[in-house]
């Protein structure tokens, strides 16, 4: 079994979806989105997921492309991934998703990057911008190194693409809440559930949804039938405007809306 399989199970043994929480890399230095990482899971996330800063993002939304901004200003570098990895790694025990533009990896090297993310102790990517027909020589690396790889699927997705996605899939499957770009969002798309039935149908053993997600009330709608809530933005804005201190009362606060998970 997975890493990410294994907390998401382990959420649902709990009674309450698994909680997902982003952060850039780097934001707004190493040593402090190190420590951000950390909090996270200390505050109640069961899975993290670290963005490696981008210069040209196409799925993010305003609050996340100033983070990354900076962190690239600051002098973050794709060199800079796996040690920031191994160092939350040694200090928390949940599995970290490294969520990267395919382009970033295609210039390391997919089979080193799949080897140092495996070294660091990292447990797999979350690709938003490559397909599985597509990722051949990702899913390959993935299998050698014992990584998850999450495909993302959007409601506008044929039946026939979330079959392809969910069996290539292994972690979770990442459901896009809504069209358009990370950020905050005042109400959440209900035809988020209708995309995790049919991902349920065509085989997907774990779904978590992402996109918009921004408070408690949000994530106990998508813990209602998802197995898992994904949320960036707010976190964000959190550790940008108040720091660790708040990063922790804001990720504490989002945990509270995972209990209560309805049988799915």
């Amino acid at each position: 079994m997975s890493r990410v399989t294994a907390a998401i199970e382990a959420a649902q043994a709990a009674g309450r979806a698994a909680l997902v929480g982003y952060l850039p890399l780097g934001f707004p230095d190493i040593e402090t989105s190190v420590a951000a990482a950390v909090t996270l899971v200390e505050s109640g996330a069961d899975i993290i997921e670290l963005g490696p800063p981008y210069s040209d993002p196409v799925m993010d939304g305003a609050v996340i492309q100033e983070a990354t901004t900076i962190a690239l200003q600051n002098g973050f570098r794709v060199r800079d991934i796996f040690p920031a990895i191994k160092a939350i790694s040694e200090r928390v025990a949940a599995p970290i998703l490294v969520m990267s533009y395919w382009n970033l990896i295609l210039q390391y090297g997919v089979d080193r990057f799949a080897a140092d993310l495996r070294d660091a102790g990292g447990a797999g990517l979350i690709t938003p911008d490559i397909t599985p027909e597509f990722a051949g020589e990702w899913i390959a690396a993935a299998e050698k190194y014992d990584l998850d790889r999450v495909f993302l699927a959007a409601q506008t997705s044929t039946d026939e693409r979330l079959q392809l996605i969910a069996e290539n899939s292994r972690g979770f499957v990442y459901a896009v809440s809504t069209m358009g770009i990370t950020g905050a969002r005042e109400e959440l798309d209900a035809a988020a559930e209708s995309l995790v039935q049919r991902l349920r149908a065509a085989g997907a053993k774990h779904v978590c949804v992402g996109i918009g997600i921004t408070n408690a009330a949000h994530v106990k709608a998508v813990a209602g039938y998802a197995d898992g809530a994904i949320v960036g933005t707010a976190l964000v804005k959190a550790l940008r405007d108040g720091g660790i201190d708040r990063l922790s009362s804001v990720a504490a606060e989002l945990a509270t809306g995972t209990k209560r998970l309805h049988n799915s």
